[in-house]
């Protein structure tokens, strides 16, 4: 039995606007809300900050990543990277589909810049296989982004079975195409937008989208649609946009 599955990928940017101007969380929300995603992964999600929940009168009591599933996504993964003085952030993961499992692998290479691979396992109908699902923010450094290149194709290895459906999608800040190779490669990933369309899509800034930042690698699945959401909102609700794609999954 098939089954098309449908993906957004975002970098929250904290739930704040380009250069924090505005708190924009409720209207984040809002704006997922209208998007059909079975899968939704997060970058940059907060999940503690005592210092905003004072400023912002709106600040949720929840954790970013529970206040945005709300009722439309029924599991909720969070994995803490960053962690300061005010409280975290890290990457999220929302599904509709029960999340069986789920760990976070710290990443990080430098003290300053905190990053980490979020590995969930999602359950289907009974006789449909298990996806596996794996959001990230990768390293602004390019000799540490390809150190984490490898530590991703790593834990598929150990973590995924060969026969799985698998997306792995998030910021990869890899402008230059680097990661493209090495998960083919090693991981046998596939990146969606190159895929269906010829070459990655761009993500950022928000505003003006010159660099492909975003991306959603897949294994075992079959593309069917990919789309950049430009139009506004989100152009206005982070500084990057969101990507959406569809695609077929098959029974294990």
């Amino acid at each position: 039995m098939t089954q098309t599955l449908r993906l957004l990928t975002l970098n929250t940017h904290k739930g704040f606007t380009v250069f924090n101007r505005r708190f924009v969380l409720h209207e984040l929300r809002e704006a997922l809300r209208s998007v059909p995603a079975d899968i939704v992964f997060l970058q940059e999600v907060i999940g503690s900050h005592r210092r905003h929940a004072l400023r912002h009168s709106d600040w949720p009591a929840l954790p970013q990543h529970q206040f945005l599933a709300d009722s439309i996504w029924g599991s909720a993964a969070y994995g803490g990277n960053a962690v300061y003085e005010e409280g975290h952030h890290g990457n999220a993961v929302l599904s509709r589909f029960p999340i069986l499992r789920q760990r976070n692998h710290d990443v990080s290479l430098s003290r300053l810049e905190r990053r980490g691979i979020l590995h969930c396992v999602v359950g289907r109908q009974p006789g449909e296989g298990e996806i596996h699902l794996i959001s990230t923010h990768l390293s602004l450094r390019a000799s540490h982004r390809l150190k984490q290149f490898r530590q991703l194709c790593e834990i598929i290895s150990a973590e995924v079975p060969a026969d799985a459906a698998l997306f792995v999608a998030g910021d990869f800040n890899d402008w230059r195409g680097r990661a493209h190779p090495v998960l083919l490669r090693d991981a046998g990933l596939k990146e969606m937008f190159i895929e269906s369309g010829g070459q990655a899509a761009a993500s950022f800034p928000a505003r003006w989208p010159m660099l492909q930042l975003d991306r959603i690698y897949f294994r075992n699945a079959r593309p069917l649609r990919c789309e950049v959401l430009r139009a506004k909102p989100w152009s206005r609700l982070s500084d990057h946009l969101p990507l959406y794609a569809e695609a077929m999954v098959g029974a294990a």
